[in-house]
């Protein structure tokens, strides 16, 4: 039987290989499909997905304005704005730089939601948050620098990072009384609606797009969209958002893995140094205060 935090922990585990894999993912289907036109594309997948399970499960409705407002903020920031951004970037940057410089996020999220979200700052916290964010670094630091990377793509990625954690936060007010699915499928629908100048376009680029990449926007329209979205949205249910948000620290270790293995890009020697200290920054910030005897 599996506890709250132990749920949460796994929904959380979920998300962050999915998102991995989705950085790996937006760079393959790249050469088809343009930023815009992927989004939307993703997003009338999920929408489509979970708008079935939950008419199936039922429809909560919404608690007032305040939180039509969130649901607005976020699939606009984060489902739409997030994505079109991270599509951009990974025009000029590859999977792993790209899976690294958004990992601004997490530090912004624990800002955000000391502020506005009264979680406060816990020490434990900000000491995991700066050896994890260490340890991405590190991880750039060793990814060589032979590769020319665009300063374009690198100020575009870290706008992704903030639009990332401006809609995380916003998400989290809404989730005190909406099902983390339903809340999912409102930030797709949201996207979605506002992606629809760039349906012509996709349209167009499906017609000429290989197998191989249509078969990696169903992917990504279905796992680390709808699947991941809604797993991260459960934990972050239970979970300060602040401390949830240095889980995704984990991405870049997970994406480097998941090259290592199916790209056979075995990554360099300061990857692991870094790997290693994403891990106990993490570690840091999953610790519970000492209960006073």
């Amino acid at each position: 039987m599996w506890t709250a935090p132990s749920a949460a922990l796994l929904a959380a585990g979920i998300t962050v290989v999915l998102w991995a894999s989705a950085f790996v993912g937006i760079r393959a289907v790249g050469v088809d499909f343009s930023p815009g036109p992927l989004t939307l594309g993703r997003l009338v997948i999920g929408a489509l997905v979970l708008g079935g399970v939950v008419l199936f499960r039922g429809f909560v409705l919404p608690r007032g304005r305040r939180e039509l407002v969130f649901v607005a903020m976020y699939g606009l920031l984060w489902f739409a704005g997030y994505n079109i951004a991270l599509n951009a970037a990974e025009q000029s940057l590859d999977a792993g730089t790209a899976a690294m410089l958004v990992q601004i996020a997490p530090v912004i999220v624990a800002i955000l939601a000391g502020v506005f979200l009264k979680e406060g700052f816990p020490p434990r916290l900000l000491v995991g948050s700066v050896v994890a964010l260490l340890g991405a670094v590190i991880i750039a630091a060793g990814s060589g620098t032979d590769r020319r990377i665009e300063l374009t793509g690198v100020l575009v990625c870290l706008l992704a990072g903030v639009l990332y954690a401006a809609g995380m936060v916003a998400q989290k007010p809404v989730l005190r009384t909406t099902p983390a699915l339903q809340a999912t499928w409102l930030g797709c629908a949201v996207g979605m609606v506002a992606c629809l100048p760039f349906g012509p376009t996709l349209w167009t680029e499906i017609g000429a797009a290989s197998t191989g990449s249509i078969l990696g926007l169903l992917y990504l329209g279905v796992f680390p969209t709808a699947i991941a979205f809604t797993t991260w949205a459960y934990a972050l249910s239970r979970t300060p958002a602040g401390q949830l948000g240095a889980t995704t620290y984990l991405v870049p270790v997970v994406a480097a893995g998941m090259s290592w293995v199916l790209l056979e890009e075995v990554p360099p020697a300061l990857s692991f140094v870094g790997g290693a200290l994403c891990l106990v920054g993490v570690a840091l910030t999953r610790l519970r205060p000492r209960r006073s005897v």
